[in-house]
């Protein structure tokens, strides 16, 4: 005989099986508001007996009657950490809260991680290693655009998928990932329209890492700047990992730009602001303002919020947003990881996809890859911490633009959003 709870716990997890409409079933489509009160004991969820391994797994897949493997490869070590330990973070707070809600398709997610190292190889012997000898159902992973093309290529032969966390540059469309972040349409071009219509800007003056990203980014941004008749007065990058920039702060302050546009990534930020402000640029006064696009609160940690107030950046994420999900997202991260932690854009893209991953393979009734890949196209997300968001045909999300301003504390005030969700154009013919 079930009790009180469990009986409102079985009906609303068939109703959301069913795909119903009750209240019951609307209420467990939030994973949010559903983890947090089954981790408070509100109610026990019973489940249906799961379908049969045969059947959810034809193609040799690390899948049992009661547990699922995935993969989550980031760097934990290396320049890349500063970035990337907050998605590690959110792919087990995922995978904690949808086993606690029963798993998917009736199974515990089992997750296998490896250490990617800041490596571009490292991550492509890693991915293999997850797919042929782990067998794994989805990786979770990559941060750099450098990482992901070295998983490309691993991912396609071996037909494995990869739900990737990182805003990028576009210009990619795979049938083996899912793109939770956003690409250049949705972070560039909308944030240097913001800046030219809201602050004037005239003159910009490009700075970045010197790999994939930052200069196909740059090159994207370039493009629309001059399209829109303004100048770009400089452009200059830097290995990974590099800790001078005084030659080119001075350069900056003898060509006086409108905008720094500042592409900097992992462990370089924490040298580039601090010999910012050392130099005497207030970002506070915008002369020049400062707009990046690679800065998140989990970059501000080892930053300093003072040595960046006042600095811009265009995400579609800030852990300041000021939402039902996203304060129950912020509450059960710093629940699990300690009340000091930060949430950045990558992070809780990364958090989307355990999630994503779940309702397409609930979708397919199936764990196999190809099914997947078919079920995702309109899989959606109404309680994001970010707000809604859905998939894409072309495997990336609709979502929208936000723009912050970083705070001393080493969190952003959300000063701008965009009306509507932007959709996903990785091929821009402009």
């Amino acid at each position: 005989m079930l009790n009180q709870q469990q009986a409102a716990g079985q009906y609303a997890i068939r109703a959301a099986y069913r795909g119903g409409n009750s209240r019951a079933g609307r209420f467990w489509r939030t994973p949010l508001l559903a983890a947090a009160l089954l981790a408070a004991g509100h109610f026990t969820p019973v489940f249906a007996a799961p379908p049969a391994t045969a059947a959810v797994n034809t193609t040799g897949l690390a899948v049992t009657d009661s547990t699922v493997k995935v993969g989550i490869l980031h760097s934990s070590t290396g320049t890349m950490a500063i970035s990337e330990t907050g998605s590690i973070q959110a792919e087990k707070l995922a995978i904690d809260q949808i086993n606690q809600a029963g798993g998917v398709l009736g199974r515990k997610i089992d997750f296998i991680q490896e250490d990617g190292a800041s490596d571009w190889p490292t991550f492509a012997e890693k991915a293999k290693k997850l797919l042929v000898s782990d067998k794994v159902a989805a990786i979770f992973g990559g941060w750099t655009s450098a990482s992901r093309k070295a998983m490309l290529p691993v991912l396609e032969q071996y037909n494995g998928m990869l739900y990737y966390p990182t805003f990028y540059e576009g210009l990619e469309q795979s049938p083996n990932v899912i793109y939770t972040g956003q690409e250049a349409t949705q972070q560039i071009i909308a944030g240097i329209d913001w800046v030219v219509k809201n602050k004037h800007a005239k003159t910009f003056y490009l700075l970045g890492s010197d790999y994939i990203w930052p200069r196909t980014a740059n090159k994207i941004a370039r493009h629309h700047i001059e399209k829109l008749g303004l100048k770009v007065i400089g452009e200059d990058y830097y290995p990974l990992g590099n800790t001078q920039f005084n030659s080119v702060i001075n350069k900056i302050k003898l060509k006086k730009p409108d905008v720094i546009y500042a592409i900097v990534v992992g462990g370089s930020n924490v040298a580039f602001y601090k010999q910012l402000k050392a130099a005497g640029i207030d970002m506070t006064k915008e002369k020049p303002l400062l707009l990046t696009i690679s800065v998140t609160e989990d970059e501000i940690r080892g930053i300093g919020g003072e040595n960046i107030v006042g600095a811009y950046a265009s995400m579609k994420y800030f852990q300041s947003m000021d939402n039902p999900a996203n304060k129950a997202f912020v509450a059960a991260f710093k629940q699990r990881w300690g009340n000091d932690i930060v949430i950045g854009d990558v992070t809780q893209a990364a958090y989307l996809g355990p999630w994503l991953w779940k309702a397409a393979v609930e979708k397919a009734g199936s764990f196999d890859i190809d099914k997947v890949r078919a079920a995702s196209p309109g899989i959606e997300m109404k309680d994001a911490p970010e707000g809604y968001v859905r998939i894409h045909e072309n495997h990336h999300l609709w979502s929208k633009t936000v723009i912050g301003r970083a705070r001393a504390d080493g969190q952003y005030d959300v000063i701008y959003q965009t009306p509507n969700l932007i959709e996903p154009n990785p091929f821009p013919k402009d």
